[in-house]
């Protein structure tokens, strides 16, 4: 058994940690919100008072935070030098490359052993154990990092040197975002021309527009497997997380000097429907908007 510090409990860290704590370790875990501290620990994760009581001692550190600034700040100001020197760091934020690449270099600089390892799936994923792990690190460091993360994942790969998986999660959701849109216009589409939106599902899953926002999270309620979409688009991958990692990729695009015309028209639609007050709705949650069915919030 390995004392592990979890640190950051949010919609996905929430269901992460107690992934770890079933597969018998002994998770520490540690959030400013109490609420997500105390779910937590009733699903058999011990209670941290801080980030630096957490890791005081552990064998693993994990972090799942919001964005680079808090990477930076929790690995610079609580974890370097209140950690082991022999303590394994595995970070699942999704954040910039160069950050990334940036931290990774500033724990070795250290003594310490880290890897990036950004996640795909989405909530219930997260709480079920499937999620698919993209871990950017020396091969030593995927080595050992590998245990710790499979009780949490229905994959884990090594995309190669330190923030390489930061760059594969970046262009796999810039895939997802852009996918996501055209599914929902198809599907809008296919509603005027007189289609069944069932029957449409049913043809274009067996057919060459099959992909993952058609056939598993349909973006259409009563249509296909149970989504956010039967749900009033609550829960899942919302949309303003959605916006986040498509300007991630737009910048890192930018920086690469790669040409995504598609990932930057969906980066200013996802723009547009959270400017609309659809940032806390799924991002499946689009449709609406290019259905011209949204009811923005009041105050929006």
């Amino acid at each position: 058994m390995a004392k592990i510090a979890f640190i950051g409990l949010g919609h996905m860290g929430g269901g992460m940690a107690p992934n770890l704590a079933k597969a018998g370790q002994e998770v520490h875990a540690f959030d400013l919100n109490e609420e997500a501290l105390a779910r937590a620990v009733e699903q058999g994760c011990k209670r941290a008072g801080s980030t630096a009581e957490a890791v005081s001692d552990a064998d693993v550190v994990v972090t799942m935070l919001p964005a680079a600034q808090h990477v930076l700040g929790v690995y610079r100001d609580q974890v370097f030098g209140k950690a082991p020197k022999s303590a394994l760091l595995i970070d699942c934020s999704t954040i910039d490359v160069a950050s990334a690449r940036t931290v990774e270099e500033e724990a070795a600089a250290q003594g310490y052993t880290m890897v990036d390892a950004p996640v795909s799936g989405g909530i219930a994923a997260a709480a079920s154990g499937n999620l698919a792990f993209m871990v950017g690190g020396s091969d030593e460091a995927f080595e050992r990092a590998k245990p710790f993360i499979e009780p949490m994942a229905k994959a884990v790969i090594h995309a190669g040197g330190a923030g390489a998986g930061q760059a594969a999660k970046i262009c796999n959701n810039m895939i997802l975002g852009a996918t996501m849109i055209v599914t929902c216009e198809a599907f809008a589409m296919a509603t005027k021309l007189g289609l069944d939106p069932a029957v449409f599902h049913d043809i274009a899953s067996k057919a060459s527009g099959q992909s993952w926002s058609m056939s598993v999270y349909t973006p259409i309620p009563g249509v296909g497997p149970d989504t956010p979409a039967d749900h009033d688009y609550d829960g899942g991958f919302a949309a303003a997380l959605m916006l986040k990692d498509l300007k991630l990729a737009m910048d890192a695009a930018q920086t690469a000097g790669a040409y995504t015309p598609l990932g930057s028209e969906a980066e200013q639609l996802y723009q547009r429907f959270v400017n609309l007050g659809g940032g806390s709705k799924d991002f499946s949650g689009i449709i609406k908007m290019l259905d011209d069915s949204w009811k923005a919030p009041e105050n929006t």
